[in-house]
């Protein structure tokens, strides 16, 4: 038989607050342990949570941006579960009462073709803190610093049917809270991680099977994996006589498997109720008609733009939108280099990403400008210097050895663009060849390449290709 997998994503999105969601205690990462605590955050008697506003602003920025309805009125609730890093033994949320609910973001997925992923809702609530299991020999340290720390949930229909739409799917998510600015999104640090609830079913069955959940995953590459192992051991359990038990499980990526970590809880479970410490939510349709208007270009707005503006293909435009540090500087180095797009997406895509990922730093922290760069891809288009002298250009660039026209003045790396320059080398080389010339003019058209290669090591690298190629082809009839 063949399977269908059947998955839905939460995920779990740290809102770039500087205080906590219902204190005035900082979120700052890396703090030492339980030293950002307050006596709100652990629920100690008399004291009252006060909402922190701007987190409502994300709320609804994220709503605006997946094109979701705002509830004008919602309520917080106490999820009530005992963890040894719950201090007040609940945990704030929204439960039936979201501050967004009803919306989609649509995915482009490895063979361009775009899908609708819906979103039930996105709701705010308080991070728990976090147990230490490895430094404590047999025992366990618990750090209370997450502890209030303001989440944002967003809940997916069950619209995924694979591990790489998932992901695909969580890179789209990634992307829009980054560009809205209402999150670091940095995976390391826990600002976005997911869960993702996994059930498989034989294709054309329209039961849904019994779903297990892939607790607390903070890697593209891991959520992928364990969605991938998740499934092929459902399958493997039902198709050996086994029944798959609904339950919460936690992936192990250094052994790329997945164990029992507690059976699946149900709403009933945790017995929700209103808090009674905090009044209902109240948005006007002003508030959120104001907010709209801050809003900035969504990425698939810039990708459109990108493709109707400047030429760039699908493909292009979609890397060059990926987040909104990448487009500035693609956008500054168009700018530079007088309007040159495809050139410059080659290069930004190219040899920058090359020597970023090589240096493991982001493109906020390349040593290369954009203005440097655009000059570099101006130097190309203008035939001042040639992409491979370029290279050479963009490295001295990467070691800030100066700026473009200064590295190729100093360096005398200006290309040769004088024909009858081309002329006279061309006639050296041939005059040294004379069998390769014989042999070319017999028929042997490959040879063309190996005076090309002796012009560009005679010259440097510095000779024009284009009237290299041209003369080069008169000179050999």
């Amino acid at each position: 038989m063949e399977w269908e997998t059947v998955i839905g994503l939460e995920v779990h999105v740290q809102l770039a607050t500087k205080s906590k969601i219902f204190s005035g205690a900082s979120t700052q990462f890396g703090a030492e342990p339980n030293t950002q605590a307050c006596a709100i955050d652990l629920g100690f008697p008399g004291v009252l949570p006060v909402l922190n506003t701007e987190t409502v602003t994300m709320a609804i920025k994220l709503g605006l941006g997946i094109n979701a309805d705002i509830t004008q009125r919602s309520i917080f609730a106490r999820k009530n579960y005992f963890y040894p890093d719950l201090p007040k033994g609940y945990q704030i949320s929204q439960h039936e009462h979201p501050v967004v609910s009803k919306g989609f973001l649509d995915i482009t997925l490895d063979d361009g073709s775009v899908k609708r992923i819906h979103i039930t809702r996105a709701h705010l609530e308080e991070d728990a803190g976090k147990s230490l299991h490895e430094d404590f020999h047999g025992q366990s340290g618990i750090d209370l610093n997450r502890a209030g720390t303001p989440l944002l949930e967003i809940v997916s229909e069950p619209d995924i049917r694979s591990a790489k739409e998932a992901v695909a799917y969580l890179k789209t998510v990634h992307s829009l809270v980054r560009y809205l600015e209402i999150s670091d999104g940095n995976m390391q640090e826990g600002s976005f991680r997911c869960d993702a609830n996994v059930s498989v079913r034989r294709k054309g069955d329209s039961k849904l099977g019994t779903r297990t959940e892939l607790k607390n995953i903070n890697s593209f590459r891991f959520v992928e994996r364990a969605i991938e192992f998740e499934v092929e051991r459902q399958i493997a359990l039902i198709e050996s006589g086994g029944k798959v038990m609904q339950e919460t499980l936690l992936y192990d990526p250094s052994k790329n498997e997945t164990r029992t970590m507690r059976s699946k809880e149900e709403a009933n479970d945790y017995r929700y109720f209103p808090d009674p410490d905090l009044l209902p939510l109240l948005i006007t349709a002003e508030q959120i008609e104001a907010i709209r208007k801050q809003l900035p270009e969504l990425p698939q707005q810039k990708r459109q733009r990108f493709t109707e503006q400047y030429g760039l293909s699908q493909y292009d435009a979609t890397v060059m939108a990926s987040n909104r540090a990448t487009a500035d500087f693609f956008e500054t180095v168009v700018k530079e280099s007088g309007n040159q797009p495809k050139l410059a997406a080659n290069w930004v895509m190219g040899e920058l990403s090359a020597a970023l990922n090589k240096a493991d730093q982001d493109i906020t922290e390349s040593p290369v400008t954009a203005k440097q760069l655009g000059q570099l891809v101006l130097r190309i288009a203008d035939n001042t210097i040639s992409g491979k002298i370029a290279k050479t250009i963009f490295e001295a660039l990467w070691n800030q050895e100066g700026d473009v026209d200064h590295i190729i003045e100093k360096r005398g790396l200006k290309q040769v663009t004088d024909s009858s320059a081309i002329e006279a080398l061309i006639d050296k080389i041939m005059a040294a060849n004379p069998q390769q010339v014989m042999d070319y003019r017999a028929g042997k058209d490959k040879l063309f390449s190996f005076f090309v290669g002796q012009a560009m090591k005679e010259s440097g690298g510095k000779v024009n290709p284009q009237q290299l190629n041209a003369i080069l082809i008169e000179k050999l009839k």
